[in-house]
């Protein structure tokens, strides 16, 4: 039996990619800035992308290990990050 992904009142992370879909980079930043997850790092990134500070959203990127998609790719990121946040075992 496969157990469900974690959703926005269980997780952190899944709460922080709605904050992203949503615009809300602020509120993501606050999220994400403690966890030092590899994943994490991903969705500091994509809240530096929205931020429009993209030198820092570079650096980010570098730590996820990930390549930088640059601003036209955000929402593609931020549908790719909610697919890993919801996809990972729990």
């Amino acid at each position: 039996m496969t157990t469900p992904g974690p959703t926005p009142a269980t997780d952190p992370l899944a709460l922080a990619v709605d904050r992203l879909a949503a615009g809300a980079w602020q509120q993501a930043h606050e999220i994400v800035q403690p966890d030092t997850s590899t994943l994490a790092a991903w969705l500091h990134g994509i809240v530096h992308i929205l931020e429009g500070d993209l030198d820092n959203a570079r650096g980010w990127y570098r730590r996820a290990e990930r390549p930088f998609p640059g601003p036209e790719a955000v929402q593609e990121e931020i549908a790719a990050a909610r697919h890993a946040v919801t996809a990972r075992p729990r």
